[in-house]
């Protein structure tokens, strides 16, 4: 799976279908994503760092893979990293890479309920959005955090197609819930000519 990626990822459909698409993916994830010089990880770990996350207090990776976006937040400065995804695969080359304190998988819906208030800082990278995580996981994230508490996510042109995704995080900070810190457009996967929206919300 190289260049064109993305496209089989829009297409796949169903749960049972993403986790084993990316179970498959494993082994040669990285290097595809590399090849293709995938940017949000880095753009949303800044982006938290810029927007007021602490550093040392613990943040979950959600959707984490094959940890690139812990391996970005590590870089960022981020010292507690707990990770957590749906495929097995993905969080096998994930345990490789030392960044992260825990690895877990997660059922598609898994409402976490068990780690709220235990985390200053949720990132979603490159994670909620068409053919991946649907809206709702961002309000689960969301009902994780403390008051104070930090969400950085991103979603990809394609997702931005569909104008439910930006009313969402509008409606959170236009009812008072959060305060928008950080916003910016830009690339995704350059190689494949994809870009994407980065934001970082503080809990109200």
């Amino acid at each position: 799976m190289n260049k064109g990626f993305l496209e089989r990822v829009y297409r796949t459909e169903g749960a049972e279908e993403m986790r084993r698409l990316y179970d498959d993916w494993a082994e040669s994830y990285d290097a595809d994503l590399r090849a293709a010089r995938y940017a949000t990880p880095g753009r949303v770990a800044q982006a938290l760092r810029s927007a007021g996350a602490d550093p040392e207090k613990p943040l979950l990776d959600f959707g984490c893979g094959t940890g690139l976006s812990g391996e970005a937040l590590a870089e960022a400065g981020f010292t507690t990293l707990d990770g957590v995804d749906v495929s097995d695969g993905m969080l096998e080359v994930a345990r490789h890479k030392g960044v992260y304190r825990a690895l877990d998988t997660i059922t598609e819906d898994d409402a976490m309920t068990d780690r709220a208030g235990a985390y200053a800082t949720v990132a979603a990278i490159g994670v909620i959005g068409s053919g991946a995580a649907p809206l709702a996981v961002l309000d689960r994230l969301w009902a994780l955090l403390p008051g104070g508490g930090r969400m950085g996510f991103s979603f990809n042109d394609h997702t931005l197609q569909d104008p439910a995704y930006a009313a969402h995080v509008a409606a959170l900070v236009d009812s008072g819930a959060a305060a928008e810190r950080f916003r910016e457009h830009g690339p995704h996967v350059p190689g494949e000519g994809v870009g994407a929206l980065v934001v970082v919300l503080e809990k109200v």
